[in-house]
């Protein structure tokens, strides 16, 4: 049972980081300016009675159905890994099996439903919103490590032959982590076109940019941030710092990618680990640069989102098969 459930929550927590991102970029963050429920419905206001009553409710802010149908779609996917989550929880404790993973998820998850209270309570504020962003891909990276050590699905692997690899893989890990962060601040503050060209920005290889402005946290609270509040030169400065660490990000992950490639001895299984790490990282570059060339259109947008869990995803992998081998011959 414990097996099952992880493997579905595992499923469906990617489902949710994904479609968290396609509510974030079509601007349905606040389709339904209340929580947990819809305008004070467990769905869509959507007889003449029930909008009207909810638009007198929430004046500033009247029903619009598309906005929050894909809202309160969100909600129930997370509401349902919520429940899986907890399922794990309690499936660990009866088997007594001492896992602490399945109750620190449990713990993650909690706080996950409040950051989502957060984002439409205090609308839409930058940092909460990442947080909530980072709170979805640590869920997935440890829903994915829990499946990889019940399923056993690296068991075998031979140790690395290289003793720099445990190193190349942690640092890979750590930058793409980073590049997540910089790419959920530069999506929640509305940075994705502050520069519509590539590779130069504006025309020039480095404009004009207010650092201080870009990444100031705490702007205060009640503020409505849909859509922004920062000048030009601070989302510039958002953007670019995302493009540098893009490029950091090829550079390091690309050094992981030589040395798997690299690896010898009579298994190829490293290798071909090395070859699906360079296609992941290959694919996000490219979605990269068309969302920015193609300014922003929905489906590349948030399939550039599905390629930083996959790109995530992989990189996890790599280093608990790194590490586990080690741990196994030792």
């Amino acid at each position: 049972m414990f097996r099952n459930l992880s493997v579905l929550a595992f499923g469906l927590c990617f489902c949710v980081v994904v479609l968290g991102a396609f509510v974030r970029l079509s601007d349905a963050g606040l389709g339904c300016p209340d929580w947990p429920g819809c305008y004070g419905h467990v769905g869509v206001p959507e007889t003449v009675d029930e909008v009207t009553v909810a638009n007198a409710a929430y004046p500033e802010r009247p029903v619009e159905a598309h906005k929050a149908w894909k809202e309160m779609i969100h909600r129930y996917a997370a509401g349902a890994l919520g429940l899986l989550i907890l399922g794990m929880s309690v499936a660990s404790m009866l088997q007594r099996r001492g896992r602490k993973l399945p109750h620190v998820l449990l713990g993650l998850v909690v706080f996950q439903a409040a950051l989502g209270m957060w984002t439409v309570t205090l609308l839409l504020k930058p940092l909460i919103v990442t947080s909530h962003l980072i709170g979805g891909m640590t869920l997935l990276a440890l829903l994915a490590l829990v499946t990889l050590r019940e399923r056993d699905w690296m068991a075998g692997w031979p140790v690395p032959t290289s003793n720099h690899m445990p190193h190349f893989a942690v640092a890979a890990l750590v930058m793409v982590c980073v590049q997540i962060f910089l790419g959920a601040w530069t999506s929640t503050n509305y940075a994705a076109l502050a520069c519509a060209d590539f590779p130069t920005c504006h025309g020039k290889l480095w404009p004009e940019t207010d650092f201080v402005q870009g990444f100031t946290f705490w702007h205060g609270l009640g503020i409505n941030y849909e859509f922004g509040v920062l000048d030009g030169p601070g989302r510039t400065a958002i953007h670019m710092t995302h493009r540098v660490g893009a490029l950091l990000t090829a550079i390091i992950v690309g050094a992981l990618v030589v040395r798997l490639l690299r690896e010898s001895g009579a298994s190829n299984r490293w290798r071909r680990l090395g070859v699906i790490l360079l296609l992941a990282l290959l694919l996000q570059i490219t979605l990269g640069i068309l969302t920015v060339v193609l300014h922003l259109p929905l489906p590349v947008a948030t399939a550039h989102n599905a390629g930083a869990a996959l790109l995530l995803l992989v990189i996890v992998a790599i280093n608990w098969a790194v590490f586990n081998s080690r741990r196994i011959r030792q």
